[in-house]
This record gives structure tokens, C-alpha cells and sequence, in this order.
């Protein structure tokens, strides 16, 4: 046990580590590619840090030798959007009410100062895939398995969208490049090799945290299922919300956003499409549970969001959710 507490904090740690390195690194190479803020966020670190998770999904639905495996993935592409839209949100509400409250003169404490009719309309195409996706659960046809190759078009012409938007951030509005630190404008090369180097570290860290967070609750007397459906997708989704705390800390809450809003679609098509390639993709009622709360969920931030009246209090109230979903899991298992 202490072994497993040692990991836990050490990776934890790691996580963050490494996390500083990528947001900083990332920064630089969406301005090197030219791509808006937002699209950093979205597209950039979105699908960096959505690869130890969706790495978890594939190996799970393809590797797998039992159906108990291949039920873990279905569970991650689940567990994934629900805990992005309930828990990263709500850290990154808390996140800026603590900011704020160190900051003088402020007119509106709670403001979230984003385009939140942009927000939106990444609410509202989460909400039309993600429909899909559930429906999809439910049903048995021959048909079903090809459909994948609809959620990873839809991927794709949800990235092509935000790449073409916006304009790129100066660089006098970045930190200088960790690895670089006296460079004014730091080449491709060093930008993409700390990029890289840090995914790698935040990849490997996630790896051994999920694994320790998961012996932890084993331990506490959890069933492997309520920890693949409770505990697992907190710990894959870690690196993204440990990013947005770093970009609200640097007061950079666009970008904090936006990658939480990327990341959701690529949790909403990719690893869907994987399930629906590799599994029967048919959801039971903790699963279906998980599908609903998300969708209660999004509906809720879509509602605020395009109406602009979003703050901080309200996001960080997103968090609750996902306690209804853990009390039903509890309950189901008891």
C-alpha cells in the first residue's frame, strides 16, 4: 500500500510537471503553425492529451481477450465526456473563482471572459454526436459496426472547422520556451521536441497513476467495474484539466476552455469509433447512466453558454453531476 500511495503522488506530480512543459511548448507551436488561440486549444492540446486515454480504449476494445476487457473500453468512452463535462468544467469554475479573489479592482468577479457563443456551438456539436453515439447503444443491427467511420469524419470536419478561424496569438503574449528560455522565437524544432517530450512524459505519468489510483480503490473495497466506471475516467482525463489549471493560473482562460471543449469531441468520435469497430457497443444501465448524465450535463452548459450568461459560480456547479452519476453506481453495485 505504501508502495501505491508513493506512485500515486509521484505520477501525480509528473503530471503536472510535464504539463507545464506542454502548455508552454504548445503555445509556441500553434503560433509557429499560425492556428488562433482557440484552436491551440481545441485542436493542439486536445489531441495531445487525448491520446493516453484513447491509447486506453484501443487497447482495451482490440487487445482485449474477454468481454470484461473490452466492457473497460466501452466504459472509458463513456466515463471520458461525462468527467470532461462535468468535473473539468467545475475545476475550471473553482480554478477562477480562486484566481479571482487575488485579483483588485474587478468589476465582475464571476465574469468567464470567453466568446461563449463559440462555446456553444462546440456544446451544441458535442450534444448532436454524442445523441448518436448513445442511441447506437441501444440498438442491434448488421450495419452498426461501420458506422465508426461516420464519428471520425465528423472528427475531422469538426477540426478542419476550427483551423480555419481566428489569427494567432503574438508571442510577446507567450512565456518564453522552457527549453529555450534566452530565445526571443524559438525555432520548430525546439518547440515541437519539448511538445513531444512532455506528451510523452504526460503519457507514461497518466499510465502509472491510472494503474495506482485503480489498485486504491480495489483496496477500499471497490469492485473492479465501479472503479473502471468511477475512478478511471478521472484519472485518463487528468492531464486536460491539469492543463486548464495552468492556463487559468497564467490567466488564460480562452485556451483553459477550449481544450476542454476540443477534448470532449474527440472523446465523443474517436474512441466511438473504436467501440463500434471492435465491440457489440450495447450499453447497460450504469453505462446508459453515464450517457444521460452527459447529456444533462451538456445541455445545461449549451443553455448558459449561448445565452452569455455563464460565470464562474455556474460552472463550477457543472461538478455536481457527476456526484449524481458516482451515487447511482454505488447504488447499482450495493
Amino acid at each position: 500500500m505504501l508502495t501505491t500511495l508513493v506512485l500515486f503522488a509521484l505520477s501525480a506530480g509528473a503530471i503536472y510537471f510535464a504539463c507545464e512543459f506542454f502548455v508552454n511548448g504548445v503555445e509556441w507551436l500553434g503560433h509557429r503553425l499560425n492556428l488562433s488561440a482557440t484552436a491551440t486549444g481545441t485542436v493542439l492540446a486536445a489531441f495531445g492529451t487525448a491520446l493516453p486515454e484513447s491509447a486506453v480504449t484501443f487497447t482495451a476494445v482490440v487487445m482485449g481477450s474477454t468481454p470484461a476487457q473490452k466492457d473497460i473500453g466501452v466504459g472509458a468512452a463513456l466515463g471520458g465526456p461525462l468527467v470532461l463535462a462535468t468535473i473539468a468544467y467545475a475545476v475550471v469554475g473553482f480554478a477562477l473563482i480562486a484566481n479571482r479573489r487575488k485579483q483588485q479592482g474587478l468589476a465582475n468577479r464571476h465574469e468567464v471572459a470567453v466568446d461563449q457563443r463559440r462555446l456553444s456551438r462546440d456544446q451544441a456539436w458535442f450534444m448532436a454526436i454524442f445523441v448518436v453515439k448513445a442511441g447506437l447503444g441501444l440498438v442491434v443491427f448488421s450495419i452498426k459496426p461501420w458506422l465508426g467511420v461516420l464519428f471520425l469524419a465528423a472528427y475531422a470536419i469538426y477540426v478542419w472547422r476550427e483551423l480555419r478561424g481566428g489569427e494567432s496569438e503574438g508571442a510577446e503574449d507567450f512565456e518564453p520556451l522552457k527549453i529555450r528560455p534566452k530565445d526571443a522565437n524559438p525555432t520548430l524544432f525546439w518547440v515541437a521536441l519539448q511538445t513531444i517530450a512532455a506528451l510523452a512524459v504526460v503519457a507514461a505519468a497518466s499510465h502509472v497513476f491510472v494503474i495506482q489510483l485503480e489498485s486504491l480503490g480495489i483496496a477500499f473495497g471497490m469492485s473492479p467495474h465501479m472503479v473502471a466506471l468511477l475512478l478511471s475516467p478521472v484519472a485518463t482525463e487528468l492531464p486536460e484539466t491539469m492543463n486548464a489549471l495552468i492556463w487559468v493560473r497564467q490567466g488564460k482562460e480562452r485556451l483553459a476552455l477550449a481544450n476542454i471543449s476540443g477534448a470532449m469531441m474527440i472523446q465523443a468520435t474517436i474512441p466511438s469509433a473504436l467501440g463500434l469497430f471492435f465491440t457489440p457497443w450495447l450499453f447497460d444501465g450504469p453505462l446508459m447512466a453515464a450517457a444521460v448524465v452527459t447529456m444533462v450535463a451538456v445541455a445545461f452548459l449549451w443553455s448558459l453558454f449561448r445565452r452569455g450568461v455563464m460565470d464562474t459560480r455556474l460552472l463550477a456547479s457543472a461538478g455536481l453531476l457527476y456526484f449524481v452519476f458516482a451515487g447511482y453506481v454505488v447504488w447499482y453495485f450495493s
